[in-house]
C-alpha cells in the first residue's frame, strides 16, 4: 500500500469522518505491506504521479516508496531521548534495572542451589534483555560502543555480553516522523518539503546516529531521480561525552569488560569517531574524495551528494539501488570472487595509494548492481585519513608477517607502537602468531587463488586475541583501531562470500605501484563474473 499526498493537508478543513480516516491512514506503520510516501509537488507531465495507485510497471521503476522492499528490516518507532537529562534519566534506569536484576539473579540462585554458578550475576538472562532494549532505543554512543566492540568478533567478552551485541548490531529504533520533521526543518528549512519530489515518511534503515528516508529529487534536464535522505537522530553530537562517561561508569561498576580492553582508551577513541560521524558535511566532503579517487575505475560507483540538500545534520545523496552483499549465499562462485577480490583490492588501495579509508566493514556499505555489474559503495561516516609515516610502519609489520620472521615482527610492533620492548615471551609469541597468520592470504607460498571459505585466519588470531588482552602493557595505537576493524571486517567478509582470491598478487601490483608512484596499472588484472 502506497499512501501519496500530493500537497500539504489541511485536516481542520475537512468534515470530520474524512479528517479521521485520513489521520487513521498516515499512522500507518513500516511493515513488509505498508509504506508512506509524501510527495511536495504534482508534475503534470509526471505520468508516475498521476494516480494514487501505480500501475505494476510503475511500482518497479519509479515509485520510491515500493523501491525499497529488499532493503528494509523490521524497524520499531521510538522517539530518541535528546536532551543530556532526558538521557541521563534512562542510563540511572539501566543501572537501577541491572542492580534490581543482579540482586534477582543472587536470590534466585540460591533458592535454586546455583550458587557456584560461575556466570557473573550481572549477566542474567534478564539483564541482557534490559541492555539490548535500552542501547537500541537510546542509539547515539550506547548503540555505537555495542557495535564498537562487537565488529571485533573477537572472543574476549563474557557470551551474555556477546550476545547483546551482536544482537545490537543488527538493529536500531527509528525516531517518529514528528521528531524527524523537527530535524529536517532546523535543517533545510520550513518549506523542507517543498524541496523533494517526494519523501517517504517512515525511513528505510536506521543504525546509532540516523536514519535514512527514500526521496526523489529533480536532476536538471534528467528530471527526477531516487534519493537517499539521513537525518541525523537529535542531541546525538552534544551527548556524546556525557553518554560515554555514563557508559564507562556502568562497565566498571559492573565489571563485564575485561581490563585489558583499555575501556578509556577505547572510550577515547570512540567518541572521536563518533563526532566525526556526526559530521554529515564532513563525510559529503569524503564521499566525493573517493569518487574522485575512483571516477575511472569502473568496477566502482559511489553516489552523488546533493549539496542544496545536506548539511551537518541530513545527507541527501544519489539512491543506490544495488544488493546487500548478504544476498551472496545464491550468486555463482566466479561472481562471488570478484567481489571478494574487487573489495578486498580497494582496501588495500586505500591504505597504500589513497591513505584514506572507509573504515566501517558493515556489509551494508557494498551493494551489487546486477544492471551495471559495479559494486556501490555508500557511508562514508567512518571515513579515516592515515599519515604516510604510519602506513609505512605498518606495512612494514605486515611484509614481517608475510616474510614468517619473528625478530622482524616483533621490531615493527615496538616501532608502530603495539609493544613498549618490556613484554613477556608469553605476550611476544601472542603478537608474533597473530601477525604471522594476518600475513598468510598474501605470502607466496600460500596456496593461490586463497580459498576464504577454508581460512582458519581470524580463528587463530581470535584465539591469541584473550592473552594479547591480559598481558599488554599499552593500548594499540590510535589509527589501529579503526584499520584493523576494517582489515578483519574485510577477511570475515571474503569468508561469507566464500571468495577465492590471488590475494599475493593483489598486495604485490599495489606494492609495485606505490613504489613507481602510479594507480590503477593493473586493473585489467581483476577478474570477471563470467
Amino acid at each position: 500500500m502506497v499512501i501519496i499526498i500530493r500537497k500539504p493537508v489541511d485536516l481542520t478543513s475537512m468534515p470530520i469522518g474524512m479528517a479521521r480516516i485520513i489521520q487513521t491512514a498516515l499512522r500507518i506503520q513500516a511493515s513488509p505491506g505498508s509504506r508512506r510516501l509524501f510527495s511536495a509537488s504534482t508534475k503534470p507531465d509526471d505520468k508516475s504521479n498521476s494516480s494514487t495507485e501505480p500501475d505494476e510497471k510503475s511500482k518497479s521503476s519509479t515509485e520510491v516508496g515500493v523501491l525499497y522492499d529488499d532493503r528494509i528490516s523490521p524497524l520499531r518507532a521510538s522517539r530518541v531521548p535528546s536532551s543530556r537529562l532526558g538521557r541521563l534519566f534512562h542510563y540511572g534506569g539501566l543501572a537501577a534495572g541491572i542492580g534490581w536484576g543482579t540482586a534477582s539473579e543472587a536470590l534466585r540462585r540460591t533458592a535454586t542451589g546455583h550458587q557456584n554458578d560461575s556466570h557473573p550475576l550481572a549477566l542474567s538472562e534478564a539483564n541482557v534483555r534490559r541492555l539490548v532494549d535500552k542501547l537500541t532505543k537510546m542509539r547515539g554512543a550506547a548503540l555505537k560502543l555495542g557495535q564498537f566492540l562487537a565488529i571485533q568478533d573477537a572472543k574476549i567478552l563474557p557470551p551474555q555480553i556477546e550476545e547483546v551485541l551482536v544482537k545490537v548490531q543488527c538493529t536500531a529504533d527509528y525516531m517518529p516522523f514528528d521528531q524527524a520533521g523537527t530535524v529536517l526543518t532546523q535543517a533545510l528549512g520550513n518549506d523542507w518539503l517543498q524541496k523533494f519530489d517526494s519523501f517517504n515518511e517512515v525511513p528505510f534503515a536506521a543504525a546509532s546516529i540516523g536514519q535514512v528516508h527514500a526521496a526523489r529529487v529533480a536532476d536538471g534536464e534528467k528530471g527526477f531521480i531516487k534519493a537517499a535522505v539521513k537525518v541525523q537522530f537529535p542531541g546525538v553530537y552534544e551527548s556524546i561525552q556525557s553518554d560515554l562517561s555514563y557508559l564507562s561508569v556502568l562497565a566498571s561498576t559492573t565489571s563485564i569488560l575485561p581490563k585489558g580492553l583499555f575501556l578509556s582508551k577505547s572510550i577515547e577513541v570512540l567518541g572521536q569517531e563518533l563526532k566525526d560521524e556526526c559530521d554529515y558535511t564532513r563525510e559529503a566532503r569524503y564521499g566525493k574524495r573517493m569518487g574522485e579517487y575512483l571516477k575511472d575505475d569502473p568496477r566502482f560507483t559511489v553516489p552523488r551528494v546533493f549539496d542544496h540538500l545536506s548539511t551537518k545534520m541530513v545527507l541527501t545523496t544519489e539512491f543506490m539501488s544495488g544488493t546487500s552483499l548478504r544476498q551472496a549465499a545464491k550468486w555463482s562462485q566466479a561472481l562471488r570472487n570478484k567481489i571478494g577480490h574487487d573489495v578486498l583490492e580497494l582496501c588495500f588501495r586505500e591504505i597504500l595509494h589513497f591513505r584514506l579509508m572507509q573504515t566501517d566493514p558493515n556489509w551494508s556499505n557494498f551493494l551489487w548492481n546486477e544492471d551495471t555489474q559495479q559494486i556501490e559503495l555508500i557511508d562514508f561516516g567512518a571515513t579515516r585519513e592515515y599519515s604516510e609515516k604510519f602506513i609505512d610502519a605498518y606495512l612494514k609489520l605486515l611484509k614481517a608477517g608475510i616474510d614468517g620472521s619473528r625478530a622482524d615482527c616483533i621490531e615493527a610492533s615496538i616501532e608502530l607502537g603495539y609493544l613498549t620492548g618490556n613484554e613477556c615471551e608469553t605476550m611476544l609469541d601472542a603478537q608474533y602468531k597473530s601477525v604471522k597468520a594476518l600475513g598468510e592470504p598474501f605470502r607466496a607460498t600460500s596456496q593461490q587463488p586463497y580459498d576464504f571459505a577454508q581460512q582458519t585466519v581470524t580463528d587463530r588470531v581470535r584465539a591469541e586475541i584473550p592473552t594479547i588482552v591480559r598481558l599488554r602493557l599499552t593500548p594499540p595505537p590510535i589509527e589501529t583501531y579503526s584499520l584493523n576493524r576494517k582489515l578483519s571486517g574485510m577477511f570475515l567478509l571474503c569468508n561469507r562470500l566464500g571468495s577465492k582470491i590471488d590475494c599475493h598478487t593483489i598486495l604485490d601490483n599495489l606494492m609495485r605501484e606505490k613504489s613507481a608512484g602510479s594507480w590503477g596499472r593493473h586493473l585489467s588484472d581483476a577478474p570477471t563474473a563470467s
